[in-house]
């Protein structure tokens, strides 16, 4: 329980940081994943992103959703994936993300979701960075399933450019 509040703390600093700062600029594109920066007082905290290529269900306002990779920090270093959706999700509600055949639950907070434990971050990692294509099922506070399918073209790039940031 206490990995699981440890991981909810730092998404909620990485969410804080990134609202508190100016908007963060964009290094580079890889294909479908930029390489986003922002200067933070450790220094500057790079991370890839990605927007949904497709949303369903259609006619209405998901709001801006974005999947996100970004450094675990520390010394085991590694990386940290997280869904953003432009909505509040359902409290409780699963989320889960799906490479190819291989699916991992998320646990969300507010409007965002990530792993149910920092130990299965490397393996989502891994997951995108072997497969073409990524789609992530939600359900909203109010009730709606939501589900957004994402390219993974440019991703193992993009993960080789954050983790070569300054």
């Amino acid at each position: 329980m206490s990995a699981k509040i440890a991981c909810f703390a730092a998404a909620a600093l990485v969410a804080s940081a990134l609202a508190a700062q100016a908007e963060p600029s964009r290094i580079q594109q890889f294909d479908d994943w930029g390489v986003y920066s922002y200067p933070a007082a450790s220094g500057t905290v790079c991370y890839a992103l990605s927007m949904p290529k497709t949303m369903a269900p259609s006619g209405i306002d998901h709001g801006k959703n974005y999947f996100l990779v970004s450094p675990a920090g520390g010394k085991g270093g590694g990386f940290v994936p997280e869904a953003v959706m432009g909505y509040a999700l359902k409290a409780g509600g699963p989320v889960s993300v799906s490479v190819g055949e291989t699916r991992f639950a998320m646990v969300s907070k507010d409007n965002a979701a990530w792993t149910e434990s920092p130990a299965q971050d490397p393996a989502l990692v891994a997951a995108l960075q072997g497969g073409a294509e990524m789609t992530v099922s939600a359900t909203s506070k109010r009730g709606t399933a939501t589900r957004y399918t994402y390219s993974l073209s440019g991703i193992s790039a993009a993960l080789k450019k954050v983790a070569s940031c300054p």
